[in-house]
């Protein structure tokens, strides 16, 4: 990690005409500091990987990687962190939407507050009404609600992050959506700075109504993550308990009907919704068992802790420091 070296990672699909541009705006916005850009082609079908390279060979500073086909936008996001070697790490998108100049107010916010991670929110959006707002409000109403965690701009295309906390962030499948909530599992100090934000100039957006629906599917296994990804139990043995005293409840009384009052069973399917109850409580709660079993496997198999350290001073640490 180079200090005070800011890795800018641009995940980029079917860019080819911003490419040249993206570059000459991120030179001329951060000229005073240090940087590296990081363009990370996401399997393109055009010439955005050509442009890539010619940026390459005019500027020293710029970075190319070519992922061998389309994995999404999480994936080359996950392979510029990986490939960054700055103290800071911006992510922003290729679209020429984010203006990379508000980078350094980003980073003046980071350090006067003493945060991990500075948010950007697009308050005063240029996109289309239906198309891509529609669904980004609702999406950021979801996870505001489920998470907790109070931002107004959650899928803002422009973020800044302390590299120890990108690199530490292990994200799958389309969860480059929940970069704040997921930093804030981590255990992140997070912040919001208003970013500018402008009309798209050339290509094509890739988000349109459908991504609502998929980011209420990874909100699940976010929040599943943040509640209970040490504790799994606690979700399917407590699940589990309900169910079978439920269904034990159900078919005990129409035991004692049958017993008692001579209650007619036979044409009830109250009494197979009961042993319904009872098998899956039975299974949820062994599924439980299993994934505690897992869990404890996972953590200690690799010495791996189910907390993190923001910073240690004193003891034996001072001891390591001098060794």
């Amino acid at each position: 990690m180079i200090a005070d070296l800011i890795s800018i990672v641009v995940p980029v699909y079917r860019e080819q005409e911003n490419i040249p541009l993206l570059v000459n705006e991120v030179a001329s916005a951060l000229d005073h500091v240090a940087y590296e850009l990081i363009l990370v082609d996401d399997g393109s079908d055009d010439d955005t990987f050509a442009r890539i390279e010619e940026a390459c060979q005019q500027d020293e500073r710029v970075t190319g990687i070519q992922l061998r086909r389309n994995f999404g936008q999480t994936a080359a996001m996950s392979a510029g962190f990986d490939a960054a070697r700055g103290e800071y790490i911006v992510y922003m998108d290729g679209d020429l939407q984010t203006d990379p100049a508000d980078v350094a107010c980003m980073l003046k916010r980071l350090k006067d507050d003493n945060l991990d991670m500075v948010n950007g929110w697009r308050r005063d959006r240029k996109d289309e009404g239906l198309k891509r707002n529609f669904p980004s409000r609702v999406a950021n109403a979801l996870i505001r609600t489920s998470t907790g965690l109070r931002l107004h701009d959650y899928g803002c295309p422009m973020k800044l992050i302390r590299s120890e906390v990108a690199k530490n962030l292990r994200l799958y499948g389309k969860q480059h959506r929940f970069l704040p909530a997921m930093a804030a599992l981590y255990g992140a100090r997070i912040g919001e700075e208003v970013v500018s934000h402008r009309a798209r100039q050339f290509g094509e957006s890739k988000y349109g109504l459908g991504r609502t629906v998929r980011v209420l599917v990874d909100l699940l296994l976010v929040l599943f993550f943040q509640r209970f990804t040490d504790r799994p139990l606690q979700l399917f043995g407590a699940t589990g308990l309900v169910s079978f005293g439920v269904g034990f409840g159900i078919d005990l009384w129409l035991s004692l009907g049958k017993l008692l009052f001579d209650m007619e069973l036979a044409g009830r399917p109250l009494l197979q919704f009961g042993s319904l109850l009872i098998i899956s409580g039975v299974l949820l709660f062994g599924i439980g068992l299993i994934m505690e079993m897992q869990v404890r496997i996972y953590y200690e198999s690799g010495s791996r802790r189910h907390y993190t350290i923001r910073r240690s001073i004193g003891g034996q640490y001072a001891e390591e420091k001098k060794e």
